[in-house]
């Protein structure tokens, strides 16, 4: 039984009724996003829910077994509140969304929550996009307990690391952007091939200010990313790079001199060596 209010839950016995859906995006920057299936604006409890990104929901897939509960919301690339761009950036990655119910007509009644959860998998095309939610069995999906493995399981900086990016990050600025190769140009730089292989990017000004990108190879003042930037790289953007690393025990030994601080164990017998078969 959902905990509704005595008048709500009148209200909803009645052969006709006057409900609404509303869903509330809450993205991991602290922005607050309000959005209604009703024909007009809907205030409830100080977010305001605009009905001019409009969206449909599919039916909800609760399930007995622990399985993650799965919902699929489609809705329009309505700027200012949903733009192609801001997907592409990553800013509604990981958005807590709550899903709930309210009688338009007296919204004093309350709400009715439907789902809570997180978004997963977003795609967009065609002026749409096409949302995932996760409900919150998902959370219950995360690993406790690590497995052993060959590679390093720490993130080159994070506290097992200990390397100091900080130390190690140079910045500058774009002399260029190929968006055929997705190569950024600085001919001030002169550190050798792939030395930022595996590492971040992250504009220190420009239209993709603040954003960050994974850098997938890198030759003499050359940096590839992996992914597109939303916005236009223009020369004169400022940016700061960072190393990344292959978690190879001896790229740890040999180049960050941190082999004491090594996450895998690399000398473990794998399934091979379970799957051999003794000889006569």
């Amino acid at each position: 039984m959902k905990d509704i209010s005595p008048a709500l839950e009148a209200h909803l016995a009645l052969p006709l009724t006057t409900i609404a859906t509303c869903w509330k995006a809450t993205l991991d920057n602290g922005t607050v996003l309000g959005f209604t299936d009703h024909d007009r604006p809907l205030e409830v409890d100080g977010v305001v829910y605009i009905s001019t990104a409009g969206y449909t929901a599919s039916d909800v897939g609760t399930k007995n077994n622990l399985d993650v509960d799965d919902l699929e919301i489609t809705g329009l690339l309505i700027g200012p509140s949903i733009t192609e761009a801001d997907l592409r950036a990553g800013l509604w990655d990981n958005a807590q969304i709550e899903i709930f119910q309210v009688n338009w007509a007296d919204l004093s009644m309350g709400i009715m929550k439907m789902r809570v959860g997180w978004l997963g998998v977003v795609n967009q095309g065609r002026g749409i996009f096409k949302a995932e939610l996760l409900g919150l069995m998902w959370r219950l999906q995360s690993t406790l307990v690590e497995s052993t493995s060959a590679a390093c399981r720490a993130d080159l900086g994070d506290a097992r690391c200990g390397v100091d990016l900080d130390a190690l990050a140079v910045s500058g600025v774009v002399d260029g952007f190929s968006t055929t190769t997705l190569t950024l140009d600085d001919a001030t730089r002169t550190e050798g091939v792939n030395e930022f292989a595996g590492g971040t990017v992250t504009f220190t000004s420009g239209a993709n200010d603040g954003l960050t990108f994974e850098v997938k190879s890198s030759a003499v003042g050359d940096f590839t990313l992996q992914l597109p930037p939303p916005y236009t790289v223009a020369p004169g953007d400022t940016y700061s790079i960072e190393p990344g690393c292959d978690k190879a025990r001896e790229t740890c030994r040999d180049r960050y001199s941190n082999i004491v601080n090594f996450r895998g164990e690399p000398f473990l017998s794998g399934n091979d060596r379970l799957m051999q078969v003794g000889r006569r």
